[in-house]
């Protein structure tokens, strides 16, 4: 859960034995970061996780879920490259290039001791720029397709059924497997939910329904 006016998590509280979620902001701290800010903000959890589970319940409802589905698809960003990606491609490129000019300069009688420095030059430029674009494209998003996103809704199994009566326990594992996140606005007192599965891609396990 997290504050609409400042974006900072919000954090758990009980009051008279009632789970609240809080967000304290000083005001010096407010004034200083031009955040019009609550000095408190509150919320009572059991105000908010039967709404939510019903709109998880009908969003993955099997008479939905394709909906559902093409939503999540559509909602992604477009690719969009980094600069450190496409600097890195474009080593690659240029590279590549200086090989076979290299290449052409051997067939046309450049000294081979010279042209051997040439290249193992550009050969450890190349893998630096290799192992660059592995560890960027390692933690580039990248759009998933729709049967991605079935299939990782598929793991998850009967997300109603894990949802009605079942273990805190088990409902935060829900919710943190659909990548839930919940932004609280205090002036319209509404929440507003956002579901992400590209953080679980390829790691996520099934969810037994609760007993």
């Amino acid at each position: 859960m997290y504050c609409a006016a400042c974006q900072r998590r919000m954090q758990g509280q009980y009051n008279h034995g009632a789970a609240y979620y809080r967000c304290r902001f000083p005001q010096e701290h407010a004034l200083a970061n031009e955040v019009e800010h609550p000095r408190n903000v509150y919320l009572r959890e059991d105000a908010l996780t039967d709404p939510l589970d019903e709109w998880l319940a009908s969003a993955f409802a099997p008479d939905h879920l394709d909906q559902t589905i093409t939503a999540m698809a559509d909602a992604q960003p477009v690719d969009q490259l980094r600069p450190h990606t496409a600097a890195a491609q474009a080593t690659i490129t240029a590279c590549d290039a200086k090989f076979a000019q290299y290449r052409a300069a051997l067939d046309a009688g450049a000294d081979p001791a010279l042209v051997t420095g040439w290249i193992a030059q550009t050969q450890a430029e190349r893998a630096r720029a290799e192992a660059d674009l592995q560890t960027t494209q390692q933690t580039e998003p990248h759009r998933m397709s729709r049967s991605q996103i079935a299939d990782l809704v598929q793991a998850l199994g009967d997300i109603a059924t894990v949802l009605r009566d079942a273990d805190p326990d088990d409902k935060a594992e829900v919710y943190r497997q659909l990548g839930l996140r919940l932004t609280y606005q205090t002036e319209t007192q509404t929440v507003r939910a956002a579901v992400d599965l590209s953080a679980h891609r390829g790691v996520m396990v099934r969810v037994r329904g609760g007993t």
